[in-house]
């Protein structure tokens, strides 16, 4: 970490059970601006837990979440606020049904940040022209295809700008057809700057893509690193197991 500058997140010991299944077993995790850290692991090794505590939707039963060096795992925080502050994107789409494109897309900008309708529709246009999906402004989801879906749900996510986009399974959900065009978009938005905590099981993309890959085993950061060291020469056995599983 560069001197004198605070990280975009930083997770210390974080710990979350559900009843006696203890799921984070201490979670130490950093992610600078502009860096895009990829979370790997068998099913069940917390992943999508560690991303909801991370956007304040599951508590936590110890550590904290520092966004831009603030805890705001600590009670007393607004919690709408923080969210506020995060881009979030799950393995199924979560498009509004029965809005349009355009209004899935500007819910969060006008509602939430309190952004004139024109203006967020101005910016909303934009986006979906840059992904192809302009001539489907006016459209309804069930119009679009799995991947057009995914992609409107990024673009929602990244429309206020947000400082953190978690990005859960993102491709998981998709027939193996439409799984690069969301991963093109994910691309783009690690080359335009964005600060990115996702989980995945595209090892190859993960490889193309992450400045750092964690592999998460019984809810523990058991490796990390660059990609080329956690994927060419793994040292856990329970990460060259999982390597070999899925074929990377």
């Amino acid at each position: 970490m560069t001197t004198g500058t605070v990280p975009v997140l930083e997770l210390r010991g974080l710990r979350k059970a559900f009843g006696e299944h203890q799921v984070l077993r201490g979670i130490d995790l950093t992610l600078e601006r502009h860096q895009v850290i990829c979370v790997i692991g068998a099913s069940g090794s917390g992943k999508s837990t560690l991303l909801k505590t991370v956007n304040l939707l599951e508590g936590i039963d110890d550590g904290q979440v520092l966004l831009q060096g603030i805890d705001v795992s600590d009670p007393r925080v607004d919690v709408d606020a923080t969210r506020a502050r995060i881009g979030v994107v799950f393995q199924q789409f979560n498009l509004f049904p029965h809005m349009t494109v355009l209004d899935n897309v500007t819910l969060a900008s006008r509602r939430v940040h309190g952004v004139r309708r024109a203006a967020a529709e101005t910016t909303a246009r934009r986006l979906l022209d840059r992904i192809g999906l302009g001539d489907f402004a006016g459209a309804y989801p069930d119009r679009l295809s799995g991947g057009q879906q995914q992609r409107v749900a990024i673009v929602r996510a990244i429309a206020s700008d947000p400082e953190l986009l978690l990005l859960d399974e993102v491709t998981s959900a998709l027939d193996p057809m439409l799984v690069g065009e969301v991963l093109d978009l994910v691309r783009e938005l690690r080359q335009q700057g964005s600060t990115i905590l996702m989980t995945t099981h595209e090892m190859q993309f993960a490889r193309n893509v992450a400045d750092r890959i964690v592999f998460l085993h019984r809810g523990e950061v058991v490796e990390q690193g660059p990609p080329s060291a956690v994927l060419d020469a793994p040292q856990h056995p329970a990460l060259v197991e999982f390597l070999a599983r899925v074929g990377a």
